[in-house]
């Protein structure tokens, strides 16, 4: 399976004339690979673990209520106080009491208020917390054209190896 790499790609990791050396379920299976042609001196710059069939996976973290949404928009909003109450500190004579306190109380009430109007807003359309990430589900090693048999043979010894026969 060879792939095309993107001239924005190119421009950032070149390789002259990419050939497919493996494709791998996982990733760690390619590490193996670029550490095995490493241990027998190879050229390694000359390789690039590219992470190909991407796909997007959300973790759902846990259910929304209107008590957690308070609670983390006004935790949210305390941290932009303490922030805005430190530089204030900074640059004014006045004590902890008179700048840094009412800021953080501010900060809390105003991410409260933010918060509960976006959850209100949704209308419980989206009553959980997530996180999203984009994983690949196959790992490509692609190796420079003039080095690909080389690369080929000495992957040959690795136990478990997958060389790409077609490349």
């Amino acid at each position: 399976m060879s792939m095309n790499v993107g001239s924005s790609a190119r421009a950032a990791l070149p390789l002259e004339f990419p050939q497919s050396l493996a494709v791998y379920d996982d990733y760690a299976a390619a590490q193996r690979t670029v550490d095995h042609l490493s241990d027998e001196k190879f050229p390694v710059e000359q390789c690039m673990i590219v992470g190909t069939d991407l796909k997007r996976v959300e973790r759902i973290t846990g259910r929304l209520t209107t008590g957690r949404v308070a609670a983390g928009g006004a935790a949210s909003g305390a941290w932009f106080g303490v922030f805005i109450g430190l530089i204030f500190m900074l640059l004014t004579d006045e004590g902890i009491v008179a700048t840094f306190l009412p800021t953080v109380l501010i900060g809390a009430l105003f991410g409260l208020v933010f918060a509960l109007t976006g959850y209100a807003a949704t209308r419980g359309r989206r009553d959980f917390s997530s996180v999203t990430s984009v994983v690949a589900t196959r790992y490509e090693v692609l190796v420079e054209h003039k080095s690909a048999a080389r690369a080929r043979e000495l992957l040959a010894d690795l136990p478990g190896a997958l060389p790409n026969p077609f490349a």
